[in-house]
């Protein structure tokens, strides 16, 4: 068996897993936040963004990056002088970095002490999805 197809497998089936969740999570939150008034709505969507975020989003995270460590090792570090892998791991860093404030949002849902609405949520919705395609297309295309 190849091992970098395999590890190349393992990295998407966790890129896809943690974007799902990246895609869904901002959606729940507006759910949340429209029915802040229903006590046992939200008590429902707070365990389904909990879940949502402990289960899948946060290994899927860690298994992206420990697979695409993997990737670069055997690829060599030099493949980190192309530029198109230079934007792909800021975009990445991005990711992780969003996917941290998402962990915040939903402590702060949490804790009732969330001051954004659910428009805001909708907007940011849309953060991963710009951030997928580019990192879609350097991936591919390789560019620059």
């Amino acid at each position: 068996m190849n091992t970098y197809l395999l590890f190349k497998s393992l990295h998407l089936i966790a890129v896809i897993s943690w974007m799902a969740g990246l895609l869904y999570l901002p959606r729940i939150f507006v759910y949340h936040v429209e029915n802040k008034e229903k006590k046992e709505a939200t008590d429902i969507f707070e365990v389904m963004e909990r879940r949502l975020f402990i289960y899948i989003m946060r290994p899927a995270m860690i298994l992206t990056w420990a697979f695409g460590i993997i990737l670069v090792h055997l690829n060599g570090i030099e493949i980190f002088s192309q530029l198109w892998m230079q934007i792909k791991i800021v975009l990445v860093i991005l990711l992780s970095a969003y996917n941290g404030y998402l962990g915040r949002c939903l402590s702060n849902l949490k804790n009732s002490t969330n001051t954004k609405s659910a428009k805001f949520f909708r907007i940011i919705n849309e953060i991963p999805t710009v951030i997928l395609i580019i990192l879609v297309f350097l991936a591919i295309f390789k560019p620059i």
